[in-house]
């Protein structure tokens, strides 16, 4: 039987739970290709708990605003799902997990130019190139107010860790890109790109992923159920890029994170998990983040598959 979370969190519970993934974070790394988030403390903690039934439970630095970087994968898809419809989507992208990086180009060449998945670069780079918009920032600014208006969220583009991204040339991202026209799945390689890196760079705080996350769990009407069935069933299998299979079976929710620090969890038909802490994996995933979700899950009996 699934374990409520209103009733079951005990808040002194919650909070050793937040202590120890606290500490566990330090075995982590910051991401040193962006300057700007090799600098960030990485002591900041944050989390933040939704119930369907609108209850709330934070702890640690719950106003500060972070990137979302690859945690605004999800939900460019979800727009796109919503926007163009499922069979236009799924002919740029695929569906399979990746077995390499995140940002490989190796992975991209072997599927003959077609983007493994939404959730990679690769893909994520297509998407943003089918936003509608004369300019990248226009494409950016589109997604921002379809999901502050839909996710009842207040994001906004931080302008200097944008500044940050483009400092420094990202040789991987600029491969994919010229992969991705010469295949033929983007049509404008310098804005496709710039669009992407644009939209990693909308801002919030773990309230507002946590909202975004509730989208997924009770979608407006205009959005409708089929396009969150998509979007949860490729966080859960490619969400996490190569650890994406442990987790499912570890603690069997969808989940995304991103280079920031950020990690999203949805638990279909009961809330949303939304952590920040900066130290990062081997795979680029928050350690503190995924072991605090982890360890609510699993004493909560949260997976899908329980």
């Amino acid at each position: 039987m699934k374990t409520s979370l209103k009733l079951n969190l005990s808040l002194s519970q919650f909070r050793d739970w937040v202590e120890q993934a606290q500490l566990k974070s330090c075995q982590g790394n910051l991401p040193h290709y962006i300057p700007q988030l090799a600098q960030v403390d990485p002591e900041v903690f944050a989390v933040c708990i939704i119930s369907q039934d609108d209850w709330i439970q934070t702890a640690g630095n719950e106003t500060y605003c972070f990137p979302l970087m690859s945690v605004i994968k999800p939900f460019l898809l979800l727009h796109l799902l919503v926007e163009l419809g499922t069979e236009t989507v799924l002919k740029k992208v695929g569906i399979e997990p990746s077995e390499y990086p995140f940002n490989s180009l190796a992975q991209l060449r072997a599927d003959s130019g077609k983007p493994r998945n939404p959730m990679i670069n690769s893909g994520a780079i297509t998407l943003a190139d089918q936003l509608p918009g004369s300019t990248a920032i226009a494409r950016c600014e589109t997604l921002r107010t379809w999901l502050n208006q839909w996710g009842n969220c207040q994001l906004t583009l931080d302008e200097s860790v944008y500044a940050s991204v483009v400092s420094l040339p990202n040789p991987n991202n600029q491969a994919l890109t010229k992969t991705l026209l010469k295949s033929g799945q983007i049509q404008d390689a310098e804005m496709a790109l710039e669009t992407y890196n644009l939209i990693c760079c909308l801002s919030g705080t773990v309230v507002d992923l946590a909202k975004l996350g509730m989208m997924l769990v009770q979608p407006p009407e205009s959005i409708g159920l089929q396009p969150c069935k998509i979007v949860k069933a490729l966080m859960m299998t490619c969400g996490l890029y190569q650890a994406s299979a442990q987790f499912a079976i570890q603690v069997g929710l969808p989940t995304k994170s991103g280079v920031s620090g950020a990690v999203l969890s949805v638990i279909p038909q009961q809330g949303a998990i939304a952590c920040y802490s900066p130290p990062l994996d081997a795979q680029g995933n928050s350690i503190g983040g995924l072991a605090l979700i982890t360890k609510i899950a699993q004493a909560l009996n949260l997976s899908v598959f329980a």
